[in-house]
């Protein structure tokens, strides 16, 4: 039009505003210019363009520069306030305003949902003489947005008695209100309800139909949408459909999407980074980070978290510390939630030090921070210090929850401490199955054995399998084959997939020399297809993970760490260790058991730090199994020998291993 030596006129400029979105501000220069400025629609594009994305304040002397104002203009700069956040702004306004309509009232409803005051919003809602169905709107969606489900599914129902007819965007509501409650029934019923008024279901109804489908585990119905998308799969259905496979455990389908998406935000990295770390794989996590960095994503508190727990998990607590000083660097603001997580990292990285700074240092702490740090207390055998935090908890009146009792009471039982761990079990009002687990596992640690089998006989709930385990495991440590027998039996029923028990018992026979047990049990699990779970450890070293197997030859330094095993062996001999070969589960040869005992997992992993790291440096060994018998006296030797302190994590606890002594006192 320029080209052509046309001047445009004073219509033309609030349709070019509103294209121009932030840089419509070059028109408003050139309107002062020309003196075009004055003109109503003008005007109120302009300050509409302003309320959206600033400054605030220009719009404001716009809009007090207007001899008259129209509805519009209002509903404009009171828009402006609360897209900004001023909620007094835009209440003021609103109370000045002389002719309020639907759409003042509704853009009040609105303001107030995305603050999270749901209870301003709804008394507008209600003083309102008259609602629009984007009225209605306003409301449902703001309860459903603020994860007020059930209010938000209420005044639905009550938005259709009042014969007012759903539209796509209520139906959108509707179905995001049900997807956070993750109910398989629910999405049938809503579907049900599609049917029956003849909803034509458009993109964004089925987008909201695939994650209602996802979080309830319909994973066949959200790949059939999914599909049926076509061309209008947006960013929120291939994160839906992304979810949908990780929340199922389909990780592999799960990456095989991520990576044909043809852009990412933030939340499809979170969903794949988090799918990782919820499943159990927490390398492929850290890993998948460190290429979303690379790629220029900058991530979110959501990410962090995922991050930080993986870190946990893996007990890599230089890749934590990486990851701390990542937030750091980039001054990111973490929630009570991230702080929480840091605890957890700290505590499952055996640095129990740094897990209470981060703790004293937080300024607001909820139940869940308490119990972070005494689950971190729990697995490193402090039961005095559990407790001591159960009271200031109770002093400041933070109610324990049930995870709180449940790790005072491992803390007890990790630290022996019968008297002060039935003091607390008998405090708990209403104790659930877990809680007796944790009472029969403490009375097992002391040899209180039949005790244990009397509270499982009197108990007023039906025993699980932590009941069991834990009646098994003290079964093994104080060789009492008989009720061990029993618990591994009633196990075999409830959990006949689970390796461990039966390897458990197993153990027990060959510790006695029943190799026909031996034998018996090794059948029934070739008969059920239990396959043994491989047992592996793992070290930190140069922020990458090294992961030993039973034998393991593969890694680049394997000549090294083996010539180290053999010296360290002559060592031990020479102090007095003689091979604990009462578990290996085979009836081999003498000298074959201790061959086979000599290249665990655990023994290997040491092995490997004691070649790498810095003489007199603490060793940290994380171990996805219970540690062995052997290995554990060994260790213990090892640490004497070599002057070193070994941490090892395995599935139970800490061991703390320092001149020939094991923090958990020879039980676990």
């Amino acid at each position: 039009m320029q080209k052509c030596n046309l001047k445009p006129d004073a219509c033309v400029y609030p349709i070019l505003i509103k294209a121009s979105a932030e840089n419509g501000v070059m028109f408003h220069a050139e309107l002062l210019k020309t003196g075009l400025d004055s003109g109503k629609y003008i005007r109120n594009g302009l300050m509409t363009m302003y309320g959206k994305y600033g400054p605030i304040k220009a719009a404001r002397h716009l809009f007090d520069e207007m001899s008259e104002k129209s509805v519009v203009d209002w509903n404009s700069m009171i828009s402006g306030y609360w897209n900004w956040g001023s909620e007094s702004e835009a209440k003021g306004l609103f109370d000045l305003m002389p002719c309020k309509n639907v759409i003042t009232r509704t853009a009040m409803v609105t303001g107030y949902s995305k603050m999270r005051d749901l209870k301003n919003a709804r008394r507008y809602f209600d003083e309102m003489p008259e609602k629009s169905v984007v009225s209605w709107n306003a409301m449902i969606s703001g309860y459903a947005q603020n994860g007020l489900c059930e209010e938000s599914l209420s005044l639905f129902h009550e938005m259709v008695s009042n014969g007012v007819s759903p539209d796509e965007t209520t139906w959108v509501a509707v179905i995001s209100s049900c997807s956070s409650r993750g109910d398989p029934g629910l999405a049938e019923s809503v579907v049900k309800m599609l049917d029956d008024k003849g909803i034509r279901l458009n993109p964004f109804v089925k987008t909201a139909l695939l994650d209602l489908y996802a979080k309830s585990g319909r994973l066949e119905m959200a790949q059939k949408i999914f599909d049926e998308l076509g061309m209008y799969k947006n960013l929120v259905a291939w994160n839906s459909m992304i979810s949908a496979y990780t929340r199922t455990g389909y990780l592999i389908s799960a990456r095989e999407l991520f990576d044909r998406m043809p852009e990412r935000n933030v939340y499809s990295w979170n969903s794949m980074i988090s799918g990782y770390a919820q499943n159990g794989q927490s390398a492929l996590a850290i890993e998948l980070f460190k290429d979303m960095i690379k790629k220029g994503v900058m991530p979110d508190e959501v990410t962090m978290v995922s991050v930080i727990s993986a870190c946990g998990h893996l007990g890599a607590i230089e890749l934590g510390n990486w990851i701390v000083d990542f937030i750091t660097s980039n001054h990111m603001n973490l929630s009570i939630s991230g702080y929480n997580s840091l605890i957890y990292m700290y505590s499952r990285c055996g640095s129990m030090n740094q897990a209470k700074i981060t703790f004293q240092e937080m300024e607001t702490r909820d139940v869940v921070s308490y119990n972070a740090l005494i689950t971190g207390f729990a697995s490193h055998g402090n039961g005095i210090e559990a407790l001591i935090l159960m009271r200031k908890m109770k002093d400041l009146r933070i109610e324990p929850d049930r995870i709180t009792y449940i790790g005072v009471l491992t803390a007890c039982s990790h630290a022996g401490m019968l008297e002060a761990g039935k003091k607390v079990f008998e405090s708990i009002e209403a104790p659930d199955i877990d809680h007796y687990a944790c009472i029969i596992d403490l009375l097992g640690r002391v040899g209180k054995i039949d005790e244990a089998v009397k509270i499982i006989e009197e108990m007023p709930i039906h025993p699980h399998a932590g009941i069991y385990g834990s009646l098994l495991n003290a079964s093994r440590v104080h060789k009492r084959i008989d009720l061990g027998e029993l618990a591994a039996n009633k196990l075999f029923e409830l959990e006949p997939e689970n390796s461990g028990n039966y390897v458990l018992l197993s153990n027990m026979y060959a510790s006695i020399g029943k190799w026909k047990e031996v034998d018996r049990i090794r059948e029934l699990m070739k008969k059920r297809g239990v396959m043994k779970t491989t047992g592996w450890s793992c070290v930190e070293y140069d922020r990458s993970m090294h992961k030993f197997t039973v034998g393991d030859r593969t890694h680049e330094r394997s000549g090294e760490i083996y010539d180290l095993l053999g010296e360290l062996k002559r060592k031990m001999r020479a102090a007095g260790y003689v091979a604990d070969k009462s578990n290996v589960l085979r009836d081999v040869e003498e000298e074959e058991k201790e061959e086979m005992l000599g290249v665990h997992s655990e023994k290997l992993a040491v092995a490997f730090c004691l070649l790498v790291s810095e003489p007199g440096s603490v060793i940290k060994v994380v171990k996805n199994l219970r540690i062995c018998l052997d290995c554990h006296t060994a260790i213990k030797m090892i640490s004497k020998l070599e002057k070193r302190e070994i941490i090892v994590r395995d599935n139970n606890r800490f061991h703390c291993f320092k001149d020939n002594a094991c923090s958990c006192n020879d039980y676990w």
